[in-house]
């Protein structure tokens, strides 16, 4: 149960949001490469509003399913839940979604009906009973990564914010600029389609996508400090921001540190897709006094010991 247990508290739902307005489409707004960013930028600023916090709930995909936008939920803290549970019974997250939807997309009025649900259950039936929903929820495990589309979207809002918070005059610019927002510089150990190749002690290499060959010989030589090494990689990944690394730990605590440190890898691989490349492991494998194994990976050598 919730209470006995020392794991972290994790929970998915999904949120149902209708348009009622017969010239508004959600889906087809999502599926629209200019608007896209407006809505995903409205959802965010509503779930921030419910929960407190830009942090206090994760989106791991937006389905479209007409007429409805599907946003599936990743709850990691118990509290972050219960706030967004209550700001849904009393109708504040409909209201901020509705006013946030007004201004992304510069129109008069959203009107909107949404629905919450997990697994076989329809939480809309329960809302009184808050511990109840939150047992419903908890028991929904995520199912997935964020989509590397979630992802994308993710890093341009959050660009778009650093830049408008330096840009007070900015406030009432067009939201398609989310779409390519400036980037002030790329953050530690990224990796951008722009950057071919990279300098490892004098040497410069092609900055290719980490192989399978890669994946077996991290997971085989970096031993103890696999968990040292995802802590440098979530700087510049979304997915294995806490309690990620944590929950890969005691999830496969009997397999050992092999299949951990092969989780770690395969969640970046997943999460980053063409962006989990050779440099950025790399780059982690360096801060962490990894060398020899990053000499290996390099094929500098193949024998010596790393861990």
């Amino acid at each position: 149960k919730m209470a006995g247990s020392s794991a972290p508290w994790i929970g998915s739902a999904y949120l149902f949001v209708q348009s009622t307005c017969k010239t508004i489409t959600l889906p087809s707004l999502y599926e629209s490469s200019q608007k896209k960013p407006c809505v995903f930028k409205a959802l965010k600023q509503a779930l921030a509003d419910s929960t407190g916090s830009m942090n206090g709930v994760d989106m791991l995909k937006v389905h479209c399913s007409h007429p409805h936008l599907i946003v599936q939920l990743k709850f990691c803290k118990r509290e972050n839940c219960r706030r967004f549970l209550r700001s849904y019974r009393e109708g504040a997250l409909q209201k901020s979604l509705q006013s946030h939807l007004q201004l992304s997309l510069a129109t008069a009025t959203v009107p909107l009906e949404v629905e919450l649900k997990t697994g076989s259950e329809h939480l809309d039936k329960m809302l009184k009973d808050e511990d109840r929903c939150l047992e419903c929820i908890y028991r929904e495990k995520p199912d997935r990564l964020p989509d590397e589309e979630i992802m994308e979207l993710e890093e341009c809002l959050k660009s778009l914010m650093l830049h408008q918070s330096t840009n007070n005059n900015m406030a009432g610019k067009d939201c398609s600029s989310l779409k390519s927002p400036p980037r002030p510089y790329p953050p530690q150990g990224s990796s951008f389609p722009t950057q071919v190749t990279f300098i490892f002690q004098g040497q410069q290499f092609d900055n290719r996508t980490i192989t399978p060959d890669d994946h077996q010989k991290f997971a085989k030589s970096v031993s103890k400090k696999w968990k040292q090494v995802g802590r440098s990689l979530q700087k510049s990944c979304r997915a294995l921001r806490d309690p990620v690394i944590d929950n890969l730990a005691l999830e496969y605590e009997r397999e050992g540190l092999y299949e951990q440190a092969y989780q770690l890898l395969l969640r970046f691989i997943q999460s980053e897709g063409k962006r989990a490349t050779i440099a950025r492991l790399i780059a982690a494998l360096e801060e962490n006094g990894l060398v020899s194994l990053a000499e290996e990976l390099l094929g500098l050598h193949s024998n010596e010991d790393c861990s």
